[in-house]
């Protein structure tokens, strides 16, 4: 592992803004910018994949994969992904800092703890939240309706237990209420710390969020509650992105980390424009499948940071295709090439996706040491056909060697063809008519259908004037379907919209599909059970 200033040197950093963690990693001051707000951007590389299965893509691994395979050949290149959060860590997923040979590090402090941005957040979130409940009990000045509160707690933790709780118990000033607790990546915050330009931004949006409604039924803003400057003061080291480093001593900027099931699930502005800054070429993630993260980041994120992508990774494995096409996942490692190819039509509608936004994509193949040479031709062949251009990767037990196709591959595709990025839809649409776009056009729905309470919760905003923002679609990851059972490239079906919260601070309404929650639970066996044997 280097010295994070020799890291911080690699990346055109200079010392004086280098504000180091110890030795191996190091919070970017944002001064920085005023040095670099001249210099040309570089240019923007997203990486996103299939639908997730069990049987695993890799994405954040090709990430790393494709960054260091173009330091490799000997092109400069700057990382930045989002920061994990501890409920997965702890969950279903692991840590999520890539894997073998093509991670960052160290992948330890990354997953846990890190630099102290996640206890920023949920400090500040639940700040919001003490104080609300203090003005009620303090005399209650605003009118807030204490049954139309929708600010949540958070913990940045999966805990199923804490998404009904009743508060106020024997409190003699207030009574007791039902309430909820979300994951703080979850939270309106986050996605308000990864969509601000700067501190300033920052708190301009925070002043916005309307945390609940008075009596009258009208919007209780945070700004009313006279804290943004305590939540300011919170957040002051949060905003600045950390620096680490891969395996192959390449820098990496890791900062922010919203959900891309229940959130926007991209990293945050801020990073992202520093490395357009720092390096020619910048290679970001969006997570899950490209129906959500990839969707997101091209209808939310470039169109809030002017961000303009010129091109897009979509990873794929042989198992997962094949996993998509029928086969349990006891029987992966059983070569099927009829299931692959039943399969691949879940990679051909991303790819299909991804089109409809202008940008030329890269499909990247995650080899696996099952993969067979008759399932390799086939997958092959599939991408021939169907025009696509292809890359394999196997950094994960090659490092950066393993990656060298792949970032030839999009060198010469950013060298080669023009991207002309636009988003999918029009904000001036009325927001149901932004829902049926993405539905209907991405995941591929005959049909939306509406509760009584989602039609109530629009006709308040179209009311309010918050019609013409961004949607975000919270939907289960493992489907493009709301759900999660239905595998590959369904048609025909029909998605239900249950609620619509607003994040105003943010800057968009989210609409909650089929059984979606905004706190995950433990699995059966956690990964925290699983970490007890190794």
């Amino acid at each position: 592992m280097l010295d994070i200033y020799q890291i911080a040197e690699k990346a055109g950093i200079k010392k004086e803004y280098v504000i180091p963690y110890g030795l191996d990693k190091a919070k970017i001051d944002l001064r920085i910018n005023e040095e670099l707000k001249d210099k040309k951007n570089g240019k923007l590389v997203l990486v996103t994949a299939i639908t997730p299965t069990k049987a695993g893509e890799g994405k954040t691994t090709t990430s790393i994969a494709l960054h260091d395979g173009l330091h490799y050949i000997g092109v400069n290149s700057m990382l930045c992904l989002r920061e994990p959060s501890l409920g997965p860590v702890f969950g279903l997923k692991g840590g999520a800092t890539g894997g073998g040979k093509a991670s960052v590090i160290p992948s330890e402090d990354i997953n846990l703890h890190f630099t102290g941005d996640m206890h920023a957040l949920t400090s500040s979130i639940n700040l919001i939240s003490a104080v609300i409940d203090n003005h009620i009990f303090q005399g209650n000045e605003l009118g807030i309706n204490p049954e139309k509160i929708i600010w949540k707690r958070a913990l940045d933790m999966n805990d199923r237990a804490l998404r009904s709780v009743t508060v106020n118990q024997n409190e003699k000033k207030s009574a007791p209420r039902q309430d909820e607790f979300v994951i703080t990546v979850a939270s309106e915050l986050m996605a308000v710390l990864c969509l601000a330009s700067d501190p300033d931004d920052f708190v301009a949006r925070i002043k916005k969020i309307v945390v609940a409604y008075n009596f009258n039924d009208e919007p209780v803003y945070l700004e009313q509650l006279k804290i943004s400057k305590a939540i300011l003061k919170l957040m002051r080291q949060a905003f600045n992105p950390n620096l680490v480093q891969t395996l192959e001593g390449n820098p990496a900027l890791i900062h922010g980390g919203p959900f891309a099931n229940i959130a926007h699930g991209c990293n945050s502005i801020i990073a992202t424009k520093l490395g357009l800054k720092l390096a020619p070429i910048v290679v970001t993630e969006a997570g899950f499948g490209a129906d959500l993260g990839a969707e997101k980041f091209l209808d939310i994120k470039c169109r809030v940071g002017g961000l303009k992508p010129d091109a897009v990774v979509v990873v794929a494995t042989i198992r997962a295709l094949k996993l998509h096409g029928g086969v349990l996942f006891e029987e992966l490692d059983k070569e099927n090439v009829e299931a692959l190819k039943v399969g691949s039509a879940n990679l051909k509608r991303h790819m299909e996706n991804v089109a409809k936004y202008g940008i030329p994509a890269v499909i990247c193949i995650n080899h696996f040491a099952s993969d067979t040479e008759n399932e390799t031709k086939a997958l092959i062949e599939f991408c021939n056909e169907n025009g696509y251009e292809y890359a394999f990767c196997d950094s994960f037990s090659r490092g950066a060697a393993g990656g060298v196709d792949l970032a030839k591959k999009v060198l010469n595709t950013l060298e080669t063809k023009e991207s002309h990025y636009h988003p999918l839809y029009e904000v001036e649409l009325p927001i149901k008519a932004k829902i049926e776009k993405i539905c209907k056009e991405i995941y591929r729905a005959k049909e939306v259908v509406y509760t009584e309470e989602a039609e109530a919760q629009i006709e308040k905003y179209n009311k309010l004037g918050y019609d013409k923002i961004p949607v975000c679609i919270a939907k289960t990851p493992l489907s493009l379907t709301d759900n999660p059972k239905i595998l590959n490239a369904p048609d025909d079906f029909v998605i239900t919209i249950r609620e619509i919260r607003l994040s105003a601070g943010a800057g968009f309404v989210v609409a909650l599909t089929g059984s979606i929650m905004t706190m995950p639970g433990l699995p059966k066996v956690p990964a925290a059970v699983k970490m007890e044997a190794e």
